[in-house]
């Protein structure tokens, strides 16, 4: 697996119409992430499933420093990158 950069990772789907948007927005903000593409990655598959109790693959989920937010709104983002003093590059 690639190495985790920032500890922002986005587990999701090329083909999910919410992954791409959260792929555009990070993007936007000039933001480090690792995007972990469960349909694709067995591990990070598995990854995600062992974060949900029911052990479905519940995505888009957004992890920014082990804060687990599964389809966030643009302001739950906004206010975990600030809690955690994340910024662009």
């Amino acid at each position: 697996m690639k190495d985790r950069k920032n500890d922002i990772l986005l587990y999701g789907a090329d083909r999910c119409h919410k992954t791409v948007f959260y792929l555009e927005l990070l993007e936007s903000k000039n933001l480090e992430y690792t995007f972990l593409d469960v349909e694709k990655n067995l591990n990070a598959a598995q990854e995600l499933r062992a974060m949900y109790s029911s052990g479905k693959l519940n995505f888009p989920t957004l992890v920014i420093h082990g804060k687990k937010l599964r389809n966030p709104s643009v302001k739950d983002i906004n206010k975990w990158l600030d809690k955690k003093e994340i910024k662009s590059c």
